[in-house]
């Protein structure tokens, strides 16, 4: 399957039968978020590919592995849906990708059968490339120490990254995760690389903002397992038919609003904007974190705020020269 994305052509394949690259350089990895750590480990097997005249190859699993092993277990949320995940490495100008179906199967194959099974006898590696801490095979016994052994039973080079650190931040998908579920989205999206963004659906809301003076979108992500942000307010970016509008959102259960049930929800309020967008596709980019959540006294004083939450996003946008290349 061929994916286009910005000029740029990524082939995706399901499984490994009938694939073929010219002398293949090859990384795995969940790769959740693709973020500068990720980037680091693209960008080497992209030079490893050209100094060999051959292919960039990603290997990647779907599902998340934790959601085959530990079903129980509900706490992991995504950084990136798999859609997601594609297109962020086709932005970095890979030449394939493959998207192994993650099973029980599969997490029961020992590391040296992975290694030549699917990594020589599948893809016909000719240089692996891994990050800092990772392992593959059943019981994560596939440490690169295991990994250089097996590469040179097979007469292929294998190496390790270290781990990225940008002002003292160790990058990491789960530190990650930690950033964002605690507001911390500017150190967040500077481990990204990017602003990390919601994708979804705008559906039909309640219409108080727009008594309020200020309209809401109510956004129905597409990934129920995307994490969300903290709850609060936040400075976002909202891409719509192709345009690019400065908003605020609110993440929570508008404790101000007399409700029966309060069900958490994500609304935002697009700056400049006029029209019906019910069932179209939204991308929110998160910029900064403004405020916590909080219930007021009187719809009057909610009011108020929001006027100052305008003001203040309004003044984090005047910071940045083009808001479009943040989304």
């Amino acid at each position: 399957m061929l994916r286009f994305y910005t000029h740029l052509i990524l082939k995706v394949f399901n499984d490994i039968s009938g694939f073929h690259a010219t002398n293949p350089v090859v990384t795995i990895g969940i790769f959740d978020g693709v973020h500068l750590g990720h980037v680091e480990i693209l960008n080497r097997i992209k030079e490893l590919a050209a100094s060999y005249k051959g292919e960039s190859v990603v290997i990647t699993l779907w599902p998340h592995p934790r959601f085959v092993l530990q079903p129980e277990n509900e706490d992991l949320k995504l950084l990136a849906s798999l859609e997601e995940k594609i297109n962020l490495i086709a932005q970095q100008g890979i030449d394939n990708l493959v998207i192994l179906p993650f099973d029980r199967k599969l997490a029961n194959m020992t590391y040296d059968r992975f290694v030549s099974d699917y990594l020589v006898g599948g893809i016909g590696a000719r240089h692996v490339v891994v990050g800092f801490n990772h392992h593959f095979g059943k019981d994560r016994k596939g440490t690169f120490e295991n990994l250089q052994k097996s590469a040179r039973e097979h007469g292929i080079l294998a190496e390790r990254l270290d781990q990225v650190i940008i002002e003292d931040l160790r990058v990491s998908s789960s530190g990650i995760r930690h950033m964002i579920e605690e507001g911390r989205i500017t150190t967040a999206n500077q481990a990204l690389g990017y602003p990390y963004f919601l994708n979804g659906v705008v559906v039909e809301g309640n219409k108080l903002g727009r008594k309020l003076g200020y309209p809401t979108a109510n956004i129905q992500i597409l990934e129920p397992k995307k994490l969300l942000p903290r709850n609060g307010v936040y400075a976002v970016l909202a891409n719509v038919n192709n345009r690019v509008y400065k908003g605020m959102l609110n993440i929570g259960i508008r404790p101000t609003i007399p409700m029966p049930k309060h069900d958490r929800t994500i609304e935002v309020n697009l700056f400049d904007f006029e029209g019906d967008i019910y069932g179209q596709p939204m991308k929110v980019a998160f910029i900064e974190w403004l405020r916590c959540e909080k219930k007021f006294s009187s719809m009057q004083e909610l009011k108020d705020q929001m006027k100052f939450d305008k003001e203040e996003v309004l003044k984090i946008f005047g910071t940045f020269s083009d808001i479009k290349q943040l989304i």
